[in-house]
C-alpha cells in the first residue's frame, strides 16, 4: 500500500472510529453505574438523528402518519448555515438525553426498586428499544432521509492534501465529525475526572451503598448518567446521519452492535477503553480492501474474538478478582 493510501485509510478510520467511541461511551456510563447493558441506547441514537433532521428540515413526505407534514412551510430558520446545524444538533442531542432519562424511569428504575435480576432490566430495555423503533416507523415510515445541503455552511465538500505527486482527499464532514468527537471526549473526560459531579459519578459506580452513606443521591446521579448517555448517543446519531443519511428507523441497530463490540474490546466499564476500542475498530474497518467491503461489518467482531482470546478483560479492562 502506498503512503497516500495508508494515510487516507487512517483518516477515514479515525473519523468513523471517533463516532463509535462517543456512541459506546453511552453504553459504558450506564454499565459502570448499574452493571447492565442498555439495549435502548441504539434507539436513542436513531432518535437523535431524527430530532436534528426535524429541526433542520422538518419534511416527512414519503410514508407514515406524518406523511406530507412540513414543520416549516417557509423553510427552517436553522437551515442553510453551520451555526443553525450546530444548534439543531445540540437541541436534538439534549432531547435524546431527555429520552434517556425517560427510559431509565420506565425500564430500569421499577426493576431496580423491586430488586429484580439485572437480566430482567436488560430485557426491559430491549423491549423499550423495539417500541421506540416501531413508533418511529409508524410516524415517518421506513424510508431513508437525507439532511439538506448546506448544513456545514460554505465549507468545501472535501479537503485536498498533497503528498508529493499524490493527492489525499478527505470529506469535510469527516474532519468535522472527528473534531467534534475529540472535543466532546475531552470535555467528558474533564467532567468525569475533574468536577464534583464526575467524582460523585465515579463514587456511585465504585460502590452505590457507600456513596449513599456519604450523602450522595444515588438515584439523582443515575438520572444524570442516563441523560449523558442519551446525549452522547443522540449526537452520534446526528453525526452519522449528516454524513451517510438516516437509513430508516433501524439504522441504529448496526451501530448498537458495534457499540457492544467496542465496550467489550476496550474493557467493560472503562471510559478510556471505550475510546480506544472505538478508534481501533474504526481503523480496522478502514483498512478492509475494497473487494472485501461486503465483509466490513464482520471485522469488529472478528477483532473482538481475537483480542479476547489473548486478553479476556479487554484492552484496558481490569481483571476481576474472585474472592472466596
Amino acid at each position: 500500500m502506498e503512503l497516500s493510501g495508508f494515510l487516507q485509510n487512517v483518516l477515514n478510520g479515525l473519523a468513523i472510529g471517533s463516532v463509535y467511541a462517543i456512541f459506546a461511551l453511552g453504553y459504558t456510563l450506564v454499565f459502570s453505574i448499574l452493571g447492565i447493558i442498555n439495549f435502548a441506547h441504539s434507539a436513542v441514537f436513531t432518535l437523535g438523528a431524527y430530532f436534528t433532521y426535524t429541526l433542520i428540515s422538518g419534511q416527512f413526505e414519503n410514508n407514515g402518519l406524518l406523511k406530507g407534514l412540513n414543520v416549516f412551510p417557509n423553510g427552517s430558520p436553522l437551515a442553510g448555515s453551520a451555526w443553525g446545524f450546530a444548534l439543531s444538533a445540540l437541541i436534538g442531542s439534549l432531547l435524546a438525553g431527555v429520552v434517556g432519562v425517560i427510559i431509565e424511569r420506565l425500564a430500569f428504575r421499577p426493576m431496580r426498586s423491586r430488586g429484580a435480576d439485572p437480566l430482567l432490566a436488560l430485557v426491559s430495555s430491549l423491549g423499550v428499544a423495539l417500541v421506540i423503533v416501531n413508533l418511529i416507523q409508524i410516524l415517518v415510515g421506513a424510508e431513508s432521509y437525507s439532511f439538506p445541503d448546506g448544513i456545514y455552511g460554505n465549507l468545501p465538500p472535501a479537503l485536498l492534501f498533497h503528498l508529493g505527486d499524490k493527492v489525499i482527499i478527505i470529506r469535510t464532514v469527516q474532519v468535522i465529525i472527528f473534531a467534534v468527537s475529540m472535543v466532546l471526549l475531552l470535555i467528558l473526560g474533564f467532567v468525569i475526572g475533574r468536577t464534583r459531579t464526575g467524582k460523585a459519578l465515579r463514587a456511585v459506580a465504585e460502590n452505590p451503598g457507600t456513596a449513599s452513606l456519604l450523602g450522595i443521591s444515588v438515584d439523582r446521579f443515575i438520572i444524570i448518567t442516563f441523560f449523558l448517555a442519551g446525549l452522547l448517543g443522540g449526537l452520534a446519531g446526528t453525526l452519522v446521519g449528516s454524513s451517510f443519511g438516516i437509513a430508516g428507523p433501524y439504522f441504529g441497530v448496526t451501530f448498537g452492535l458495534k457499540g457492544l463490540a467496542v465496550i467489550v474490546l476496550g474493557g467493560l466499564g472503562s471510559i478510556p477503553g471505550a475510546v480506544v476500542g472505538g478508534l481501533v475498530i474504526g481503523l480496522a474497518e478502514a483498512f478492509v480492501p475494497a473487494e472485501y467491503s461486503a465483509y466490513k461489518e464482520a471485522v469488529a467482531f472478528a477483532l473482538l474474538f481475537i483480542i479476547l482470546l489473548v486478553r479476556p478483560q479487554g484492552l484496558l479492562g481490569q481483571a476481576r478478582i474472585q474472592k472466596v
